[in-house]
């Protein structure tokens, strides 16, 4: 149950930092939530590349 949690986390948290860091830029620039989108979509993908390092990688053990 704690990698579930440790998945679910980071997932939510690269999405909020990513996306909170664009919805920054947006405030700053002035433009209606392109950099907040972008900011999501990188967050996600971030957030999905390091749970596949952290747990998805397989280590070349075979489980039976």
């Amino acid at each position: 149950m704690g990698t579930g949690w440790a998945v679910t986390s980071t997932m939510i948290g690269g999405i909020a930092v990513c996306g909170g860091i664009g919805y920054g830029i947006d405030r700053l620039a002035g433009t209606d939530s392109i950099f907040t989108v972008v900011g999501i979509l990188l967050g996600a993908a971030a957030a999905i590349y390091l749970v596949y390092l952290k747990w998805g990688k397989d280590d070349g053990e075979h489980r039976a």
